[in-house]
């Protein structure tokens, strides 16, 4: 298990005074970095080899978000690797131990010069430390876009929506989905599933779908031709009760 220690800063707070949801998954995607870094299997790593962790899918469950300035730590483990694809899951705790948020990530290794599915070139099994699956329950992987979506006012890809990788961070999609929501939904369970690329100046086409009771919404961030980039699916706490 990696981990690191954190507190909550105030530009990570909303209105409320609480971490929001975007600086939650953020400290997540940290986590991932760092461990990587650490490890020796950091973005300079990969860049050398022509590679690239791709996320593919996220499940992260709230139980509480953390308030302005109170102490954190964040931990995060790979559970499995098939082929060219990788499980980890992650934690936030309070230092007195409290489970504040946990969650499930998917990745692919890819080649950037063929863009293709790649084989590791080093033995990451050993190297990052396999732990036991997180206990909680699993959702699949893929999202069902409801039918009864509206389409929303697209906008382009700017600069600050970009990675190292030069594609829209995974985060991003997260932050363009949460301009769809009520102020007051608080989140209980967010998914993610990323389907393609987007880059610089491409055109984001959002379509939102809404529950009958208002509690759960599939945003799809679309390309021109009606397919996703990425699928948000976001959960009102009272939807799982």
């Amino acid at each position: 298990m990696y981990t690191f220690d954190g507190r909550v800063r105030y530009s990570e707070v909303g209105v409320d005074g609480s971490m929001t949801i975007e600086s939650l998954l953020d400290y997540f995607q940290d986590a991932s970095i760092f461990h990587s870094e650490d490890v020796g299997l950091g973005v300079d790593y990969f860049q050398r080899v022509h590679q690239v962790w791709l996320l593919s899918a996220w499940q992260i469950c709230v139980n509480r978000r953390p308030h302005l300035c109170e102490n954190i730590v964040i931990g995060t483990s790979p559970y499995e690797f098939k082929g060219f694809v990788g499980f980890r899951n992650f934690w936030m705790k309070t230092r007195e131990g409290e489970v504040l948020a946990y969650a499930n990530s998917i990745w692919s290794l890819m080649d950037l010069e063929r863009g293709m599915p790649a084989k590791a070139e080093k033995d990451f099994p050993a190297i990052y430390h396999l732990e036991e699956k997180y206990p909680m329950e699993y959702a699949p992987r893929k999202i069902s876009i409801p039918s009864n979506g509206k389409e929303r006012e697209p906008f382009p890809v700017k600069n600050h929506h970009l990675d190292t990788n030069n594609h829209v961070n995974n985060g991003q999609y997260v932050r363009m989905a949460m301009d769809y929501i009520p102020e007051d939904f608080e989140i209980s369970q967010l998914r993610v599933e990323y389907k393609n690329q987007a880059v610089l100046e491409d055109m984001i086409y959002p379509v939102v779908a809404v529950n009958e009771e208002g509690r759960l919404y599939t945003v799809s961030l679309n390309r021109e031709d009606g397919k996703p980039y990425s699928i948000v699916e976001l959960e009102n706490r009272t939807e799982r009760q």
